[in-house]
C-alpha cells in the first residue's frame, strides 16, 4: 500500500504541474496515462464499472468523475484531479484541486477550506476512534466556513480493490459507526461546494455537477491507521 500510494502521489504531482491555461483535459489524461506507465502502474479507474478515462478531471462546477475531452483550460479554472493507481496488486488513491494560472479569492477560499477539511479528517483517523469522528471533523470545519459537503459520494476503504468497506462519509449521521483499527487503509476525500450541497449526474452517467452551478473542490489521501499517528500513504516523496 505504501508503494502504491507513492506511485499515485507522483502521478498526481506530475499532473498538477501540467495544469495551466491552454492545456486540454484530454492532454492531461493522456499525460497521466504516460506517467502511470512510467512508474510501473496501471490506472485503477479505466474500465471500472465502464469508466472511460485514465483519471477523473473535474473543472469548476464539476464535483467528481469528470471525463477527459477536448476542452481547454482557461485562466481562473479550478481543476480537480483524481488519480487511482494499481501497483503490484494494491491501490493508491488521491486527489487535489489546483488552479489554472490563478483564480478568484472565493475560489481560493474554497480550496483552502476543502484541503483543511481533509487535514481535520486525517487527524481523527486514529485507532479506537470511529469513522464518524472523521465525518464530524470534516463537516464541522466545512460548514463553519460557509461551504457545504456533498452527500451522494463518500470516502471509502481501499486496498486490493478500489472501493472497500467501510464507507467514510464527509458528514455525520446518527447510529453505529465502525471502529478504526490498526492496519486499516482509508481513502478520506472531502468533496465541498461553495454553494449548496445538492448535485446532479449528467447524461453520460458519470459527470457530477453542483445543481446550483457553484464551484466545487475535492482533496483526497490514502491513510493508514496505525497504533499512533495516522500515516498518509499518498504524500509525494
Amino acid at each position: 500500500m505504501r508503494a502504491a500510494g507513492q506511485v499515485a502521489a507522483r502521478v498526481l504531482r506530475d499532473m498538477a504541474q501540467m495544469v495551466q491555461p491552454g492545456v486540454s483535459i484530454l492532454e492531461l489524461d493522456q499525460y497521466a496515462k504516460d506517467r502511470i506507465a512510467f512508474y510501473g502502474g496501471k490506472s485503477a479507474f479505466l474500465g471500472y464499472c465502464g469508466y472511460p478515462a485514465q483519471t477523473c478531471i473535474s473543472v469548476n462546477e464539476v464535483v467528481i468523475h469528470g471525463i477527459a475531452d477536448s476542452r481547454r483550460l482557461v485562466l481562473g479554472d479550478i481543476v480537480s484531479l483524481d488519480v487511482g493507481v494499481l501497483y503490484n496488486g494494491y491501490i493508491g488513491d488521491n486527489a487535489k484541486t489546483v488552479v489554472a494560472g490563478g483564480c478568484s479569492p472565493e475560489a481560493q477560499r474554497l480550496l483552502t477550506v476543502t484541503e483543511t477539511a481533509l487535514c481535520k479528517g486525517i487527524e481523527q483517523a486514529r485507532a479506537g476512534n470511529k469513522v464518524s469522528d472523521i465525518s464530524r471533523a470534516v463537516q464541522g470545519w466545512v460548514e463553519s466556513n460557509g461551504c457545504s459537503v456533498v452527500r451522494e459520494f463518500v470516502g471509502h476503504g481501499v486496498g486490493r480493490r478500489l472501493h472497500e468497506e467501510p464507507q467514510v462519509p464527509n458528514f455525520w449521521e446518527a447510529g453505529k459507526s465502525p471502529t478504526l483499527l490498526p492496519g486499516m487503509t482509508l481513502a478520506i476525500e472531502p468533496m465541498v461546494n461553495l454553494g449548496k450541497a445538492e448535485v446532479k449526474i449528467l447524461k453520460d452517467g458519470w459527470t457530477t455537477v453542483t445543481k446550483d452551478g457553484s464551484l466545487s473542490a475535492h482533496f483526497e489521501h490514502t491513510v493508514l491507521i496505525t497504533n499512533g499517528e495516522p500515516e498518509v500513504l499518498t504524500w509525494p516523496d
